[in-house]
């Protein structure tokens, strides 16, 4: 099946939902007028259809490859990838300062989303890219900046972020990676020596571009213990002279999907000579890898639209040409039946509103960096719901995809599989869903006092028309302020199904919005009619397990499970 960017609902959602005008009316944003952005939107639609989608299968059934000389790339990955680099799509949302386009980050996004529904696994290159940039925009000094952001903003460099390890998982306070400062006199006096080991590292090595820039969260010598004591450091593959570091891929991951992305173990100073830079304050190693992090949170959010956008294509297109049983008397495409056409507009209305709802996301980071502080803190609340919501919706419209399929959809040469195992990962990884939850109920909720969150409520509420998004509406906020005095226990409890009673909520309002459009077309009024009438309700149905206290999860003694 063609590759096809949904080009038209991007522009149609940054329009009306992330209200584009308005920021690029700032003099910082200025540059994106609306014919820019068409032609930013129509041009990676058409590098990504000839370049990166026919790569898909190949990236799927060879992947990446170990060996003792680093990590190889399947055929025809490295020139599509110096094709991304020739283009200059990796500088849309970089400042100008380093060779950026200095375009909204929800323009950047966009862009990634149409990369990644025509490859998801190879755009994960790209995606960890944009986060170290912005971990080093904002901790970096200038020598490192300077040096560093220039080629990444190009993607002639790529970026990783290393946290996790064998026995810290996310748990990151547990980590034992040390960094050990060179006092010496000479070339790396004033750096560090890098030693241990770090797992589930995204692209962490490959053969497309000549350097990678891992930054690594490591301990000094008498760190204090957890998460204050950790520090972030800026490990380049190929030092500045041209010399390797002494860091060294171990293994890649044997995985149920993404298979173009090389998931690395590496090593750092297994011969002593691993030399980083320390970026920002010493211990200051969380805070600068949380820029990288909320980054990569809203990214993963966007990977939840790209493998939704791509199974619906998909089904939408089997379903079409494949003829079986009849209606009215007469042989039919399967897109007659009923039943298929409940799953069809279902995965449409699910793949509009996750991307409603990450959009409205990143175009809360476009506000913030213009300055406005009601953005910022719309920003805490959204990016948890963003992550965890628009992965969970990825899952459920790929695992529709299958059905659709049928048999078929079983069987790996359809390619729906291929979209059901690559989108497992998305509640995993970056923080899993539960932890998002977690986030949002123990921090977020207690922003300002509560005000945060009630601004939300009254936001959705100024705009809400339709009676089951009002309900829905009034349950969260009750939900919510039940939360806010609830116990530790209770309030995880009620966590998961709270989040996502309250990531309909808001992707309800939005799809609302966009139905009121003036240019609102069709299938854009079919699918948040279905939104509003059959999924907000279900939504509602959660109300009653998130007034559940804790009680009956710890009814039980661990060994019963």
């Amino acid at each position: 099946m063609p590759f096809a960017a949904a080009t038209a609902d991007q522009r149609f959602v940054l329009d009306h939902v992330v209200r584009l005008d308005e920021i690029a009316a700032a003099e910082r944003f200025a540059a994106a007028s609306p014919d820019v952005i068409e032609a930013v939107l129509d041009g990676v639609a058409q590098f990504a259809a000839g370049e990166w989608a026919p790569l898909l299968r190949v990236g799927d059934t060879i992947g990446a490859k170990w060996t003792p000389n680093g990590v190889i790339m399947p055929d025809g990955f490295r020139d599509a990838y110096q094709a991304y680099v020739a283009g200059g799509w990796g500088t849309i949302g970089v400042d100008e300062a380093w060779g950026g386009q200095g375009l909204p980050f929800v323009v950047q996004a966009a862009v990634l989303e149409t990369l990644g529904t025509a490859n998801m696994g190879f755009a994960l290159a790209p995606t960890l890219t944009v986060g170290a940039i912005e971990a080093l925009a904002h901790h970096g000094s200038p020598e490192q900046q300077a040096a560093y952001l220039p080629k990444l903003a190009t993607g002639e460099w790529t970026g990783t972020m290393n946290l996790t390890e064998p026995q810290a998982g996310s748990d990151v306070g547990a980590l034992r990676s040390t960094a050990t400062p060179i006092e010496k006199e000479g070339r790396h006096d004033g750096t560090f020596a890098i030693k241990g080991t770090k797992i589930f590292i995204s692209f962490g090595d490959h053969d497309m571009a000549d350097n990678i820039v891992h930054l690594v969260l490591a301990r000094t010598p008498d760190a204090p213990a957890g998460t204050r004591g950790i520090s972030l450091f800026l490990v380049p593959k190929i030092r500045l002279d041209g010399t390797p570091n002494d860091v060294r891929v171990v293994s890649i991951e044997h995985k149920m999907g993404l298979h173009a992305s090389p998931t690395c173990v590496l090593s750092f100073g297994d011969h002593d000579d691993c030399i980083g830079e320390l970026i920002g304050a010493e211990f200051g190693g969380i805070r600068a890898m949380f820029t990288m992090m909320n980054n990569a949170r809203l990214n993963v959010g966007v990977q939840g639209v790209q493998v939704a956008e791509a199974a619906t294509q998909a089904a939408a297109a089997y379903a079409r040409d494949r003829i079986q049983g009849a209606r009215d008397g007469k042989a039919a495409a399967i897109v007659e039946h009923a039943d298929v056409r409940r799953m069809l507009l279902r995965m449409k209305a699910q793949t509009q509103a996750a991307r409603a709802l990450v959009y409205y996301a990143c175009g809360q980071v476009d506000r913030a960096t213009l300055g406005d502080a009601r953005a910022k803190e719309r920003l805490e609340i959204m990016t948890p719901l963003a992550k965890a919501h628009a992965t969970d919706l990825g899952n459920e419209v790929a695992s529709l995809g299958v059905q659709i399929h049928g048999g078929m959809g079983y069987i790996e040469e359809t390619g729906a599989a291929q979209f059901f195992r690559d989108a497992r990962i998305t509640p995993i990884y970056e923080g899993t869903n539960g932890i998002q939850a977690a986030d949002l109920v123990g921090r977020k909720l207690a922003l300002s006092n509560g005000g945060a969150f009630a601004d939300l409520i009254a936001d959705m509420r100024a705009e809400a028309r339709h009676p089951a998004l009002m309900r829905l509406i009034d349950a969260c906020e009750a939900v919510g302020r039940r939360l806010q005095g609830a116990s530790a226990d209770d309030r995880q409890a009620a966590s998961y199904p709270f989040m996502t009673m309250l990531s309909v909520a808001a992707c309800g309002w939005l799809m609302e919005r966009q139905m009121h459009a003036a240019d609102a077309d069709a299938v854009k009024l079919a699918a948040g009619t279905f939104y509003l009438d059959q999924i907000v309700p279900e939504a509602l149905g959660l109300e009653a397990a998130a007034n559940a206290d804790a009680s009956v999860l710890y009814a039980l003694p661990a060994e019963a499970f």
